[in-house]
């Protein structure tokens, strides 16, 4: 991932939007629509604190920026995160997505997007295409090599 973690930019448009926690998709929905020449990223984020784990996230890009709306619901202090880019969406393209998904399942919420069937299928709950799979393994690996003991302090 060659793109950098904008903290403060995360923290303004967390504000800005009133980002709610455990809504990390609608949170970056919501930071697209107010960010000009942003895009829409999904995928997958990995936190280094114990236990190591992997979230399905969404995010917004700008440049060469990641600006997470979810940021202060994440962590109190600052540990290292890597993101794991499955896709990314314009907003006019979103929009259209979203708009479609409402008018054909009225009743499903229509974030997060894991692209046109057929899916791949992994894990237990998610779907997705090959992208979203990737990102996926990408995601796990970093977290095991995370999970290693370390063997110096042995």
């Amino acid at each position: 991932m060659d793109k950098i973690l904008d903290e403060a930019g995360s923290q303004e448009i967390a504000a800005q939007i009133k980002s709610k926690a455990g809504k990390p998709f609608e949170n970056a929905y919501q930071a697209l629509l107010v960010t000009e020449g942003a895009v829409y990223a999904q995928g997958f984020l990995a936190i280094k604190r114990k236990p190591y784990e992997l979230f399905e996230h969404a995010w917004i890009e700008l440049d060469s920026r990641i600006i997470d709306p979810n940021l202060p619901h994440l962590a109190s202090e600052s540990p290292e995160m890597w993101y794991f880019t499955a896709q990314t969406y314009t907003r006019k393209k979103l929009k259209a997505i979203l708009e479609e998904s409402k008018e054909d399942y009225p009743e499903d919420d229509p974030l997060p997007i894991y692209g046109n069937a057929p899916y791949e299928y992994y894990g237990d709950v998610m779907l997705g295409g090959k992208e979203y799979l990737s990102a996926y393994e990408s995601a796990v690996a970093k977290c095991q090599e995370l999970n290693q003991p370390n063997i110096e302090n042995n």
